[in-house]
């Protein structure tokens, strides 16, 4: 199929309107995108990307008791003073590096009725441009080109929208939107998208390709998540929307290069937490060192625990 028309992405909509109900009570009074992985918000990881991917204009979609977010990333004069005045000038550089990432714009979803209706806020920021979506839940690593990049790439490649892939266990599909594809990749990686389910039973999802928290749309998705009624779980569904979308124009998925880590779970959370403490070049050596205590102490006959711990700490620092 002949490339589409296109034109380059400059925009990237965050929705972080959720309640965040999977961490009370850490949630009642604090954002989860603000939950730290080590010592930097979750949501901080998905801006960084952005930034990194060459995306500089940011909508942030928030609900009640989000100001947090915005704070996280505006000046803190009364803080700088106190940093400054302790003679700590590393610790007054991170806090200034902070507010200075980016220029945020924020608008507010006024009712929980779904990830696909929390897009539809973003539709007069975005206009009629193509736009990327982050969901910060899905924290993603890469030791090279950030995953919303390889999406951008495959964009101005095709200039069809692209939704980004994760194989799951055929037992875990009904936790996602699943993805039909055509057999034959149109490219390592790029598959051309036959259809859409929403969280279908495992004995009949159609593959075992999960859409996860980045996609490029094009601004056609505004109209069809307006008209669109409630899907699963009584909310307006994106995935409901982007079946429709592909109905219409050519959609392909990409399984990325990386790992992604569901940090809006809690074991998920923990193992972002343990493996990005592994990789951090102050605390990385000394954390492994602990771990492979407490795992040898978990079980000190065969040491099978810390030769686990060894191995991961090992890819994780690769």
């Amino acid at each position: 199929m002949a490339d589409e028309p296109r034109q380059p992405v400059r925009k990237v909509v965050f929705p972080a309107a959720g309640f965040g109900t999977r961490f009370l009570p850490a949630t009642k009074a604090q954002p989860k995108e603000m939950l730290p992985i080590v010592d930097t918000p979750s949501i901080q990881f998905a801006i960084e990307e952005a930034l990194e991917s060459g995306l500089d204009d940011m909508l942030v979609v928030t609900g009640r008791g989000k100001r947090a977010i915005e704070d996280h990333f505006d000046r803190a004069p009364e803080l700088e003073h106190a940093v400054e005045r302790s003679g700590k000038r590393d610790l007054l550089e991170i806090v200034r590096e902070t507010a200075d990432l980016v220029d945020l714009h924020f608008v507010r979803q006024k009712e929980a009725l779904g990830l696909g209706h929390a897009v539809l806020q973003a539709r007069r920021h975005v206009g009629s441009e193509p736009f990327a979506v982050i969901l910060g839940d899905d924290l993603i690593w890469s030791d090279g080109r950030p995953a919303i990049g390889q999406l951008l790439d495959v964009f101005a490649r095709y200039g069809a929208p692209v939704v980004a892939v994760e194989r799951v266990p055929r037992e875990r599909t009904g936790s996602y939107g699943i993805v039909d594809v055509d057999p034959t990749p149109v490219a390592p990686g790029v598959w051309e998208v036959r259809g859409l389910v929403e969280k279908p039973d495992p004995s009949v999802a159609p593959s075992t390709l999960a859409v996860v928290g980045r996609y490029v749309l094009v601004p056609e998705i505004f109209e069809l998540l307006a008209g669109q009624g409630p899907g699963a779980k009584g909310e307006i569904q994106l995935t409901d929307a982007l079946e429709s979308l592909r109905r219409g124009r050519r959609m392909l998925a990409l399984e990325f290069e990386g790992v992604r880590y569901d940090t809006g779970d809690k074991l998920g959370y923990l193992k972002a937490t343990v493996d990005f403490a592994l990789r951090h070049p102050d605390l990385g050596d000394a954390f492994a060192a602990f771990l492979r205590e407490r795992a040898a102490a978990l079980d000190p006959i065969q040491g099978a625990g810390a030769r686990a711990v060894a191995a991961a700490s090992g890819e994780a620092s690769a």
